[in-house]
């Protein structure tokens, strides 16, 4: 039996978490990945390899949007925030999420 906690994530899924991370407050990507291991506990484990192309994808779609700041260490940071088309595709994709995982829950129960 293995120890790692750590699972894969479906095709989307590190889109649709990163607009709920940024909906909290504007982090840069350092913070997000944190948040995600720290509220999964440890669970999602996100590299920065996954983490800034997917940042990239969701600005280019307009559903986040960047700003440069001093981060907490005083580095330079870019922050990431939800756009009003973010919010959006936040609630639709967490509506869909919701649908999806009260069926496999249903599945599950019968089997």
């Amino acid at each position: 039996m293995t120890t790692d906690k750590r699972i894969e994530l479906p095709q989307g899924t590190l889109d649709f978490l990163i607009l709920k991370a940024v909906a909290l407050e504007p982090m840069h990507g350092w913070a997000i990945s944190e948040r995600l291991q720290q509220l999964s506990h440890d669970v999602i484990q996100v590299q920065q390899g996954s983490l800034y192309p997917a940042l990239h994808r969701l600005e280019r779609r307009g559903w986040i949007k960047a700003n440069w700041a001093t981060s907490e260490n005083n580095r330079r940071a870019k922050y990431y925030e939800l756009s009003a088309a973010g919010r959006k595709q936040l609630a639709s994709e967490t509506e869909a999420w919701r649908k999806l995982t009260t069926a496999v829950d249903h599945i599950l129960a019968l089997v």
